[in-house]
């Protein structure tokens, strides 16, 4: 599978939306990556998650982790057809960084897989890497769905596979192109109704 076809695959399935989009960040931008319309569609999600496995099949891992949310799917479905464990990372108390928790364990030197849904600045990831480290893992490599990153994201893992680079743009607030509030409006915040709409019918 190339990039072109998961593109396509993130168009096909309303993922990828054009319009005016304020980010977390408050940086704001003409392009937004709602993974839950991909995510939900499991058959899509199966075969994403196929190739992701496919990248990692010869270097026996012995569990993929994930963070939550859309890391949990990934997580399950890369694990399963590697036939290996799938476990998932949760937020720790106090909100800072990652661990495991509901009884997960890592055996001294178990060899993981860290999969994520899209990757931003990649701290999401680091901070689950290093929650495998300290549980005794042993980091063979980061499979992505997607890294937007532009290529700033540093792991320092041995591989690290990404099934699409997409170089979406941001502006801070006080450089948003004047061209984008006249062809889109104001800025909505992913997730809020608005841009329910933008994203259309569940599988649109």
């Amino acid at each position: 599978m190339n990039e072109h076809e998961v593109e396509k695959l993130l168009v096909d399935t309303g993922a990828l939306l054009e319009g005016h989009f304020l980010l977390t960040s408050g940086r704001h931008s003409a392009r937004y990556i709602e993974k839950f319309r991909l995510l939900e569609q499991p058959r899509i999600t199966s075969q994403l998650c196929a190739e992701l496995a496919r990248r990692f099949v010869d270097r026996n891992i012995q569990c993929v982790v994930g963070p939550i949310t859309g890391g949990i799917i990934l997580a399950f479905e890369v694990g399963r057809q590697l036939g290996c464990r799938a476990v998932y990372a949760e937020r720790a108390e106090g909100g800072q960084g990652f661990s495991l928790r509901r009884g997960f364990r890592l055996a001294p030197g178990e060899r993981v897989l860290v999969v994520e849904d899209i990757v931003t600045t990649g701290g999401s990831v680091r901070q689950v890497l290093d929650t495998v480290r300290a549980a005794g893992g042993e980091v063979v490599g980061v499979g992505l769905l997607v890294d937007r990153s532009g290529g700033q994201a540093d792991f320092d893992v041995p591989v690290v596979e990404a099934l699409l680079n997409l170089n979406i743009e941001s502006y801070a607030p006080d450089a948003v192109p004047a061209e984008l509030e006249q062809k889109y409006g104001s800025a909505i915040k992913p997730g809020s109704s608005v841009a329910d709409k933008l994203a259309g019918p569940s599988g649109a």
